[in-house]
C-alpha cells in the first residue's frame, strides 16, 4: 500500500468532539465555537448515484437508470431489486465512515439522485431519507460533517449521464415542474435536517449546464435565479445550514453569479487536472470572485488522476483557504482512488453487455438469469473483496 501524505493526518480523538452547526464568516468556515474549519473530504459517489464508468460499464450502462435495465435485463426485475436493496445497504458502511475518520478527513459528500428521494412525478419517497439517515448517524458518531449533494436533480441539470437524464436534456431548466419539484425536494431535504448539525450544508446542483454541449449558453441565466428560489425555499424552514452552490460548465464558470444572495453562502468549483502533462491550473479568478463576495471557496470535488497532482493541487488549495472534496472514496478496479474493489469473476461478460444496445441484452444475458449478479458482503463491502489499496489520501493538517 502506498500511502500518500498530503501534510500531516487529524487526530483520531476529534473524532469525539461534538459537531456543531457550521456558517460563514467572511471568507472562513467556522463552528459554533468560533473555530475555523477547512473542510476536507471524500465524495460518496456510486453508491446513490451509480456512474458506469466506476463499474468499468460502456456506453449503454453509464448512468443509474441505464445500469438498472442492464441488471434487470440480466438477473430478472425480481432479483435486481434484491440487488439494488443490498448493494445500497453495503456500499457504503460504518467501516467505510470509520476509515475516513481515521485518515483525518472531516466531511463527505454523497451524491445523490432524487429518483431515491421523489418519484418521477413528484412524489416524495423514503428510501433516499432513510439510507441517508443511516450515513448521518454514522459520521455523527464519528465527527465527520456531510454535504448534500444534489447530483442527479429532477428532470436532470446537465443532460449527461451524471444526472441519470433520460433524454440526454437538461429538462430541470426546460420544463417547470422539474423546477418545482426540486425546490419541494429541497423544502423536504431541509424540513427533515434542519436541527442535525452533523449536516454541514446543502450543495444545490452538481455541475449544471455544461458549455460542449451547448446547455450553458441557452440556459445559464436561469441558474443563478433557480438557486434564488431554492435557497428562499429552504430559508422559510431552515435558517442554520450552509448553502453551497456551484457554477454553470462542471461547476467552473462563475460568470452566473451577481452578487450574494444569502449570508450563508458558499462558493463552489471543482477541479480535475487532466493535461498532459499534467500541470496545475491557475485558480486566481476564483480567489478574485471570493474577495468580491467576501464568501468562502470550497472544491467539491478533485482526484482522478495520480498521487503527485493530489498533492499538488491539496496544497495548492490550502495555501488559499480552500477546502477540498476528493472524488471519488472508491470505485471498481481502481489505481487512483483511495479504495479499489476487485473485478469479481466473469465481469468482463458483464462489461460486453454494458456496450451493446439493451434490446440485444436479453439475447446476450441468458446464462445469466437466475443467478447472483454481484452483491457486497454483509458488513463492509470491501472487507471482503479487496485488498487492492493503490494508495491513501490523507488530508493536511
Amino acid at each position: 500500500m502506498l500511502c500518500l501524505l498530503l501534510g500531516f493526518s487529524l487526530s483520531a480523538a476529534r473524532a469525539a468532539d461534538a459537531l456543531t452547526f457550521l456558517h460563514t464568516d467572511n471568507r472562513d468556515i467556522k463552528n459554533d465555537r468560533g473555530e475555523k474549519v477547512l473542510l476536507r473530504g471524500v465524495g460518496l459517489g456510486n453508491w446513490l448515484l451509480p456512474e458506469g464508468y466506476m463499474w468499468k460499464f460502456g456506453n449503454q450502462a453509464d448512468r443509474p437508470r441505464r445500469i438498472e435495465k442492464l441488471v434487470s435485463d440480466l438477473i430478472g426485475p425480481d432479483k435486481a431489486g434484491q440487488f439494488w436493496s443490498e448493494y445500497r445497504k453495503n456500499y457504503v458502511t460504518d467501516a467505510d465512515i470509520q476509515r475516513i475518520a481515521e485518515l483525518g478527513y472531516n466531511s463527505v459528500r454523497p451524491a445523490l439522485n432524487a429518483r431515491l428521494f421523489m418519484t418521477e412525478d413528484g412524489q416524495l419517497k423514503n428510501e433516499g431519507f432513510d439510507l441517508l439517515d443511516d450515513l448521518v448517524k454514522r459520521c455523527k458518531a464519528r465527527g465527520v460533517y456531510v454535504i448534500i449533494d444534489m447530483h442527479a436533480a429532477p428532470g436532470g441539470q446537465t443532460g449527461q449521464n451524471i444526472d441519470d437524464s433520460a433524454n440526454d436534456s437538461p429538462e430541470l431548466f426546460i420544463q417547470a415542474k422539474y423546477q418545482d419539484q426540486l425546490v419541494d425536494l429541497w423544502k423536504a431535504i431541509a424540513q427533515h435536517y434542519k436541527n442535525e448539525p452533523t449536516v454541514a450544508g446543502y450543495d444545490l446542483l452538481n455541475e449544471p449546464l455544461p458549455e460542449r454541449t451547448g446547455a450553458a449558453p441557452k440556459y445559464k441565466n436561469l441558474l443563478e435565479p433557480l438557486y434564488k428560489r431554492t435557497t428562499s425555499a429552504i430559508r422559510e424552514i431552515d435558517k442554520k445550514h450552509m448553502i453551497f452552490v456551484e457554477g454553470c460548465n462542471w461547476a467552473n464558470d462563475w460568470s452566473v453569479f451577481t452578487a450574494p444572495f444569502d449570508k450563508n453562502l458558499v462558493y463552489q468549483f471543482h477541479y480535475y487536472c487532466w493535461d498532459t502533462p499534467a500541470n496545475v491550473k491557475p485558480i486566481e479568478h476564483y480567489l478574485d470572485k471570493g474577495r468580491q463576495f467576501n464568501a468562502p471557496i470550497w472544491v467539491g470535488e478533485t482526484g482522478e488522476r495520480d498521487a503527485p497532482i493530489y498533492w499538488a493541487t491539496t496544497e495548492y488549495f490550502e495555501a488559499n483557504n480552500i477546502g477540498w472534496s476528493f472524488w471519488p472514496w472508491k470505485k471498481m478496479g481502481a489505481v487512483n482512488a483511495p479504495y479499489s474493489i476487485k473485478l469479481p469473476r466473469e465481469w468482463q461478460q458483464i462489461m460486453v453487455c454494458s456496450s451493446h444496445r439493451q434490446r440485444d441484452v436479453a439475447t446476450r444475458s441468458r446464462p445469466h438469469r437466475g443467478r447472483k449478479l454481484w452483491t457486497p458482503g454483509r458488513g463492509h463491502f470491501l472487507s471482503r473483496r479487496r485488498r487492492h489499496q493503490p494508495f491513501e489520501v490523507l488530508p493536511a493538517g
